[in-house]
């Protein structure tokens, strides 16, 4: 797996992403090669909620000449050089004026940060704070900025996996930043080979829906379309976000604190013996804000690895392909993929024989002492999963009782299935 992501991140890398546009477009294309998904075009000008759906911004070409005939952050050597939505200018000006479009970290003086303006018509550059020092105070710069902002549309993508339930499980990312290995590409990545993993796995029970979209205006004019469905449907759901760092892992949680999407992240993480922390809700983030508004109220949380915001690479040019891991971004797909194996396992399950235990030696359950391999644990495990199938217990519940991952007793669900004696 780890080539495969690092193949599709090199391919994504170079793509100049925004909220609209062809980057946009192009990024979905390509990872449709590993999700077949539908892609929805949101006209500009359609009211979603509280919000207007922007103009479609595309950009060609952007730089900045010096005095001296130096050509200095250029788009074509790192997209973050230009604030993101800038409008078309060509122009000439003196530093005074020019420096009210430049964007620098000074406690940071080799990154590049990341500058928007969405929504506001204006432009802007870019550049290391060491660069910006040693720019002449004297004499005329020009600014170009081949871009252009028309009636568009915004795109997302959806796919869906069925399973014999209606019931949903969603998995939401954005695609909307340019160049950013942890706080852009991981997310899509992570999701795409989930789908994957999930894509292959037989007899689903849930139905589970992937959302790929711009932050927030994407999301929300997703939810304009969706967000009756999913108050009908969505029993848990995650965004994923910052998720390819070898950090350790964060689980966000819902706003309601104790949903199944939390039950399931909060047990996987504990019991699977992965470094992690816990954090509440809170309106600082991602697309949780949306799912999670009064309005909706969703039972979706975050998985998360170093947090955004938390980490001094955040929204720079230090956020590349050498912060990252493309391990650490495996065991992030593995900690989802057991987190739906979790899911599709718990149920409230009841014992077919209620009064005294179930006499597991007629149904070959019960071990032969005399045989080496005899195992204990298993049996034990068997035993308290039979205790507890009362049919109002869920197996999260009946894990935690006996201080076990959830996952253990997979085997002796399937055994008690076969034979009849749990329902």
């Amino acid at each position: 797996m780890q080539q495969e992501l690092e193949t599709y991140f090199d391919r994504l890398w170079p793509i100049c992403r925004s909220v609209t546009g062809n980057g946009l477009r192009e990024s979905l294309h390509i990872l449709r090669e590993l999700v077949p998904m539908e892609l929805v075009e949101v006209p500009t000008g359609t009211t979603c909620f509280d919000w207007t759906v922007p103009r479609e911004w595309n950009i060609r070409d952007a730089w900045i000449e010096t005095p001296d005939g130096r050509r200095i952050a250029q788009f074509k050597e790192h997209n973050l050089h230009i604030v993101n939505y800038s409008i078309p200018v060509n122009a000439e000006m003196d530093f005074e004026e020019l420096d009210k479009h430049l964007h620098t970290i000074p406690e940071l003086p080799d990154a590049i940060p990341y500058i928007t303006s969405y929504y506001a018509d204006r432009w802007g550059f870019c550049l290391t704070h060491n660069e910006y020092r040693d720019l002449p105070r004297n004499g005329t710069y020009k600014v170009f900025i081949d871009s252009t902002l028309e009636p568009g549309s915004l795109t997302y993508g959806e796919a869906v996996l069925k399973g014999s339930s209606d019931r949903e499980i969603l998995f939401s990312t954005y695609v909307c930043h340019p160049s950013m290995a942890n706080n852009e590409l991981s997310g899509p990545l992570c999701q795409a080979f989930l789908y994957k993993a999930l894509s292959q796995m037989e007899n689903r029970r849930y139905t589970y829906r992937f959302v790929f979209a711009p932050e927030t205006i994407g999301v929300i004019a997703y939810l304009s379309q969706m967000g009756t469905h999913l108050m009908n449907h969505l029993d848990a759901g995650y965004v994923l976000t910052c998720c390819g760092d070898p950090g350790d892992f964060t689980y966000k949680r819902s706003k309601q604190k104790t949903a199944l999407c939390d039950r399931v992240a909060e047990h996987a993480l504990q019991y699977s013996d992965r470094r992690h922390r816990v954090i509440p809700f809170a309106v600082g983030g991602s697309d949780e804000r949306q799912y999670c508004s009064p309005g909706f109220n969703l039972p979706v949380g975050s998985i998360i690895r170093s947090k955004y915001q938390e980490y001094k690479e955040y929204h720079t040019s230090l956020d590349n392909k050498e912060f990252i891991s493309f391990a650490a971004m495996e065991e992030t797909v593995e900690l989802l993929t057991e987190m739906v194996r979790i899911l599709e396992l718990n149920e409230c399950y009841e014992n077919t024989v209620q009064f005294c235990e179930p006499q597991l030696g007629k149904r070959g359950l019960y071990p032969n002492h005399v045989n080496p391999t005899f195992n204990r644990e298993a049996l034990h495990n068997l035993l308290h999963l039979l205790s507890f199938a009362d049919g109002k217990t869920d197996l999260i519940d009946i894990a935690e009782a006996r201080n076990r991952y959830a996952l253990v007793f997979e085997e002796a669900i399937a055994s008690c299935r076969e034979k009849d004696i749990i329902q």
